[in-house]
């Protein structure tokens, strides 16, 4: 991932809305959710949840997939790895026992 890739995902994050419906999209993995529902779930307009998932698609965060009628959204977790890996490219500075509090905290979310 490059300067401007990272940015575009990160200001696809950084608004509450967008932001709830990436962590919602997560959770339903590897399913996915009907646009429609992910509006109901978070109680937003399905117009306005349009914008939001047009948004996060841009960025490369979410994908979508028509089925049927339904267009179904899923978070494209491979792209939000490569931002996070972006954000803590040597985050230790050479020095490895630094970065260790970072990853204990993250292994217990994947047993």
């Amino acid at each position: 991932m490059d300067k401007e890739g990272a940015l575009l995902g990160l200001a696809a994050l950084s608004q509450a809305t967008r932001l709830d419906t990436f962590q919602l999209l997560v959770r339903c993995e590897p399913e996915g959710l009907a646009a429609g529902e992910v509006a109901r779930l978070l109680a937003v307009p399905q117009n306005t949840m349009s914008s939001h998932l047009a948004v996060l698609s841009r960025a490369g965060l979410a994908r979508a997939e028509r089925r049927s009628r339904s267009i179904i959204y899923r978070a494209d977790l491979d792209r939000f790895r490569a931002l996070t890996l972006f954000m803590l490219k040597d985050c230790c500075g050479g020095r490895p026992d630094l970065c260790v509090p970072l990853i204990d905290e993250l292994a217990p979310c994947c047993p």
